[in-house]
């Protein structure tokens, strides 16, 4: 059996990911997640996640972001002591953060795969917009977890590539709406 690689995010109805916390992230709407009115059960996907995770996964640039606030974070002190997974063809050892944890990087697609042939639970990419989409393209994610926003804002990155590929189903495993417009949306991918 192989280990489950799930992929979670925030993500506009019209299927960006891009700068979901603020302005720094590079888009211009940046912190349209923060714009949206707080219901405290529209996120709870990201609390029953922890329970899930046996592991983290990002690319360089989301692990340049949250590694340095998540380390100190108390609401991310669950993820402490995880694995922790970086898919970079740049980043050297010596660009690791301290004090977070058991890191390794992934160098390729080929590496992820390697990964999920070894033994453990399942293993969560946050954020890594451009990471998702190359392993969704190469058939390596089994499931997506999205909280999906009311908001359209055309331009940005994007979870799906736009490349023509063999057609692949999803099967809805859950979902559910809020007062305040968000949709849960777990989809399993069928293998």
């Amino acid at each position: 059996m192989t280990r489950e690689l799930v992929y979670t995010g925030f993500m506009s109805l019209d299927g960006v990911l891009d700068s979901p916390g603020g302005k720094a992230e590079g888009h211009r709407s940046g912190g349209w997640v923060m714009r949206t009115e707080f219901v405290p059960e529209a996120f709870s996907l990201k609390g029953e996640e922890l329970a899930d995770t046996t592991a983290l996964m990002f690319g360089r640039r989301s692990y340049e972001a949250f590694a340095p606030i998540w380390r100190d974070s108390d609401d991310h002190a669950a993820y402490k002591d995880l694995p922790k997974f970086v898919v970079s063809s740049s980043l050297t050892d010596d660009a690791l953060i301290d004090g977070w944890g058991p890191i390794t990087i992934l160098r390729s697609e080929d590496d992820v795969a390697k990964l999920k042939q070894t033994d453990g639970g399942a293993i969560y990419i946050h954020g890594s917009a451009e990471l998702a989409r190359r392993l969704s393209d190469a058939d390596l994610i089994d499931r997506y977890n999205l909280l999906v926003f009311p908001v359209l804002l055309g331009a940005g990155k994007s979870l799906f590539g736009r490349s023509d590929r063999d057609e692949q189903t999803l099967r809805l495993r859950e979902s559910a709406t809020y007062s305040n417009g968000v949709a849960k949306l777990v989809y399993e991918v069928v293998h």
